[in-house]
């Protein structure tokens, strides 16, 4: 069985994040959601964990860092293209998140990102497969 990871992000208003995220083309998976988390499908083996606050709060004996005033966490996502990075940011943005940072151009690897309704930041990256090749 592959490895799964499961990114767990606190959130202020649980129905907005998955409002947000279900606009991005990702699914809700129904066994782990509830009134207090949903579980956001990414792919077969990501999946982020949107926890509202204060049931976050139980799972930690730190404070809830105020993702719109620091980082803790940068998400990645690879994409299937440069044209596929595009479509998932300007999505992202027109459904409510905002910029996080400027578009990345490094020799073979694009990049672009955005914040999520409750600023977590999510980078979304190609990367040229003849590059990975040589």
């Amino acid at each position: 069985m592959p490895q799964l990871i499961f990114v767990n992000l606190p959130v202020k208003d649980l129905e907005v994040s998955k409002a947000f995220f279900t606009k991005l083309g990702y699914t809700i998976n129904p066994q782990f959601t509830d009134e207090n988390a949903a579980c956001v499908v990414i792919s077969d083996t990501i999946y982020a964990m949107l926890i509202t606050e204060p049931f976050f709060k139980q799972f930690t004996k730190k404070d809830i860092a105020d993702a719109t005033a620091t980082t803790e966490v940068l998400v990645c996502l690879t994409a299937d293209s440069r044209e596929a990075v595009d479509q998932l940011v300007d999505t992202a943005l027109a459904s409510g998140g905002s910029p996080a940072n400027d578009t990345q151009e490094q020799g073979p690897m694009y990049g672009r990102s955005f914040q999520d309704p409750d600023g977590h930041i999510w980078e979304v990256m190609w990367m040229d497969p003849a590059a990975v090749q040589g």
